[in-house]
C-alpha cells in the first residue's frame, strides 16, 4: 500500500491542503477564475487589490507581451471596497479554502479602514498589504522605505486580529532583508515574495513607449532566478530565524519550479501569469509536486522547505 503524502502547510494561523496559491492580480476576485477550474482544489485563492475607493486605473495599452514574461500597468483598477463586500465576497464565501485579500492603498490611513472592515469577516481568512506595485505613482513608497513600512504595518497590525496579515515585498531595492525584517519586527505573520520587478518596451518604429504609463511590472519565467534568489535571501537572513512563512512566487510555471522555490525556502508558492497561458496550470502543479515528494522518498511537502544544500564540488586529482 503506498503511504499518503501529506500535501498540507500552514501560514500563520492559516491551514492551507497544499502549498500552491493564486498571485493577485491575475484571477480577478474568484468569479472570473472559476469557470475554468474548480478553486477548492487550490491551497489558497488571493484576490487582485481592494482600496478603500473604485479606481478605474491607468489608461491603455496597460498590458504588453515581453521574451519570457509580460509587462502590465494596470493602476489597481479596482471595485473598491463597498463593491467588494457586496459584489465580489459572497462568491469567496462559497470557497473551502482560505481566501486572501489584497489591499492596497495610497495613506496608511487608508490601509487601515479597509484592513478593519475586511478582518472581522468570516469570509476572509488572510488580507495581503500590496506595499510593493510599481505601476502606479505612489506604489513604491511604503515598500522601498524600512521606517514607513514598519509604520504601516504596525499601523495595520493593531487592527487584524482574525486575519493572518501578510506583507507582500518589492524586489525594486537595494537590500531586501531591511524590508523584510521591518515588516516582520512590526508584526507580519507571513511574508509574500517578489511583486514584479520596474520594466519598460520601446516601440523602435513609433519611437515611443509601448505602455501608455511608460513603466510597468515585470513579470513570468523571465524573473524567476532573480525571485528565487531573493527567497532565498530573505529565508535565511529573516524569515527561517524568526519563524515566518514566506508565500514564494516569480515566474513559476511547472512543478519544478515550485519545489525549487519551496527548497530555497517558500512555505508556499503563488502562480500568476502563467495562467493567463494556461488556468489549469495550478492543477497541474499540485499534481506534480506530489509526483516529486513520491520520487524522492519524501511524506509531506514540508520537508522541502529550505532543504537547499551548497553544491558540491568535486575535489580535481593531480
Amino acid at each position: 500500500m503506498i503511504p499518503t503524502i501529506d500535501m498540507s502547510v500552514r501560514i500563520g494561523s492559516l491551514m492551507l491542503k497544499n502549498p500552491v496559491i493564486t498571485v493577485s492580480g491575475t484571477c480577478g476576485y474568484g468569479d472570473e477564475y472559476a469557470p475554468f477550474m474548480d478553486l477548492n482544489q487550490l491551497g489558497g485563492f488571493t484576490t487582485k487589490s481592494v482600496t478603500l475607493a473604485e479606481r478605474r486605473g491607468n489608461a491603455p495599452p496597460r498590458i504588453v507581451e515581453t521574451p519570457a514574461g509580460m509587462l502590465n500597468a494596470i493602476g489597481l483598477a479596482n471595485v473598491g471596497l463597498e463593491r467588494f463586500i457586496c459584489e465580489k465576497l459572497p462568491v469567496l464565501a462559497e470557497l473551502s479554502v482560505p481566501a486572501i485579500v489584497n489591499v492596497a492603498g495610497h495613506a496608511i490611513e487608508e490601509y487601515v479602514a479597509v484592513c478593519e472592515k475586511l478582518d472581522p469577516l468570516q469570509a476572509v481568512a488572510g488580507l495581503e498589504l500590496n506595499v510593493s506595485c510599481p505601476n502606479v505613482s505612489d506604489g513604491l513608497v511604503f515598500g522601498t522605505d524600512p521606517e514607513a513600512l514598519s509604520r504601516l504595518v504596525s499601523a495595520v497590525r493593531k487592527v487584524v486580529r482574525q486575519s493572518v496579515l501578510v506583507v507582500k515585498l518589492t524586489p525594486n531595492v537595494t537590500d531586501i532583508t531591511q524590508t523584510a525584517r521591518s515588516a516582520v519586527e512590526a508584526g507580519a505573520d507571513c511574508l509574500s515574495m517578489i511583486n514584479t520587478f520596474v520594466g519598460m518596451a520601446v516601440d523602435a518604429d513609433r519611437q515611443e513607449s509601448v505602455l501608455a504609463n511608460v513603466t510597468g511590472g515585470l513579470s513570468g519565467p523571465a524573473i524567476k532566478p532573480l525571485a528565487l534568489n531573493l527567497v532565498h535571501q530573505v529565508y535565511r537572513e529573516v524569515a527561517e530565524p524568526a519563524k515566518i512563512p514566506i508565500i514564494g512566487m516569480g515566474g513559476i510555471t511547472n512543478s519544478r519550479d515550485a519545489v525549487e522555490f519551496m527548497l530555497a525556502g517558500a512555505t508556499a508558492v503563488g502562480v500568476g501569469t502563467a495562467l493567463f497561458v494556461d488556468p489549469t496550470t495550478t492543477l497541474r502543479i499540485v499534481a506534480g509536486i506530489e509526483d516529486y515528494l513520491g520520487q524522492h522518498c519524501l511524506g509531506a511537502v514540508r520537508e522541502l522547505v529550505g532543504r537547499l544544500k551548497p553544491k558540491r564540488i568535486e575535489q580535481a586529482m593531480g
